[in-house]
């Protein structure tokens, strides 16, 4: 059976974004969803979003709040047609060249995931214009047409769709609470200098007895390792800067090498890798599989497992990005981690018994996100799979 279908604004109202003015924004105040706040995995990441303060917020602006399982578009840019959905239960704010997109027709989470098939993120694209600067209006997204099969069908494919989001979803939390917990085990036994046996251990020139100042390269070097796209095994593996979360160890999203047009970098399941462009985006993390990643990304592999955890961990801190930031080259158009500067970088490092302690109590840890994570991307390229053939009525419901 093939649904009818209609125009997407028939049964949804598209809102362009307000234009705030950048003096407006600070750090403390209600969130701002820009183009970048949207990510591959189809969430919106606030964590480090530019703020309007409370007593700016006035009437004229309630129609750009945002609120939880809003969809947004991206309208602009090389990422033109990029989907999100907001998942928090506080209040957001739109800015201009993102939209918003209101069902009031429609089921809201069939709308969701007719627009979230890879077939509309390339219509998007296409009707932006798919240039250097591409751009699509509001009444451009609302001639769109969609599927509209009846609402009990509507309802049927959602709860269908959104078993495989609801685990996803559950499996992403529990991911969370583990980098969490990684982390807070390395800030403690590290950064606080709390680690086993603290209280009896000496201090000597300024760090604890038998630790050793060594610099980062000395146990965790890089790896420029180049290939050409004609050289790539097809469905290899391909982590770009777009495909690396904000502040997790664990790379859960990648291409594959049909998206690679230059030359890249090799790595090996287990590598870290690091972001170089605008390193304060804090883009830092192990890899999953064998594959690719783009040339502005750091390819680190220690030079013994026994440093393994220790180095993720370090070069995933707060603290060393944030050393790595106040420190990056400033490129033609955006800031760049200097690896000269970073490998010269002096780590107390502790001794073995303690690395090892390290290991033992984190790579539980490590293994629990390599499966969770994997996991996940199963669970996407099935619920991927299914999601066309449902939107086209191939699978009756």
């Amino acid at each position: 059976m093939k649904w009818p279908t209609t125009k997407l604004g028939e049964v949804c109202r598209v809102t362009p974004g307000f234009a705030f003015k950048s003096e407006s924004f600070q750090s403390i105040g209600i969130p701002v969803v820009k183009i970048g706040s949207i990510r591959d995995d189809y969430t919106v990441d606030v964590t480090d979003a530019q703020c309007l303060p409370m007593d700016l917020f006035s009437d004229k602006l309630q129609k750009f709040v945002l609120k939880d399982r809003d969809i947004v578009l991206a309208m602009t840019g090389a990422t033109a047609g990029k989907l999100g959905r907001i998942r928090t239960s506080c209040d957001l704010l739109l800015n201009q060249r993102v939209a918003k997109i209101e069902s009031t027709k429609a089921n809201p989470d069939f709308i969701w995931f007719a627009l979230s098939s890879k077939k509309y993120r390339e219509l998007f694209f296409s009707i932006a214009g798919g240039a250097a600067q591409p751009n699509m209006s509001g009444s451009q997204i609302e001639s769109v047409e969609i599927p509209l099969p009846p609402i009990q069908s509507q309802q049927c494919i959602a709860r269908i769709l959104s078993a495989y989001d609801n685990l996803i979803a559950n499996n992403q939390s529990r991911m969370e609470l583990l980098e969490k917990a990684a982390r807070s085990i390395y800030e403690e036994w590290f950064v606080r200098l709390r680690f086993p046996g603290h209280e009896h251990t000496p201090f000597q020139d300024d760090i604890p007895k038998k630790w050793e100042r060594k610099a980062l390269i000395t146990i965790c070097p890089d790896l420029r390792e180049a290939v050409l796209p004609t050289n790539l095994e097809p469905g290899t593996p391909y982590i770009g800067l777009e495909h690396m979360p904000r502040r997790s160890i664990t790379l859960f999203e990648w291409g594959t090498s049909e998206d690679v047009t230059s030359t890249k970098l090799k790595y090996q399941a287990g590598d870290i890798l690091f972001g170089k462009i605008r390193p304060y985006f804090h883009k830092v993390g192990f890899a999953l599989t064998d594959g690719v990643t783009s040339s502005d990304a750091i390819v680190l592999r220690p030079i013994d497992n026994l440093y393994y955890i220790f180095s993720l961990l370090t070069v995933s801190s707060d603290w060393f990005v944030s050393i790595v930031s106040k420190t990056a080259k400033e490129g033609s158009k955006m800031p760049r981690a200097d690896w000269k500067l970073m490998e010269k970088h002096t780590l107390s490092i502790p001794p073995r018994s303690l690395l090892e302690a390290l290991n033992e109590t984190v790579q539980p840890i490590l293994d629990q996100l390599r499966t969770l994570a994997l996991q996940n991307q199963k669970l996407r390229i099935a619920r991927d799979l299914l999601l066309p053939r449902l939107m086209s009525g191939e699978i009756e419901v």
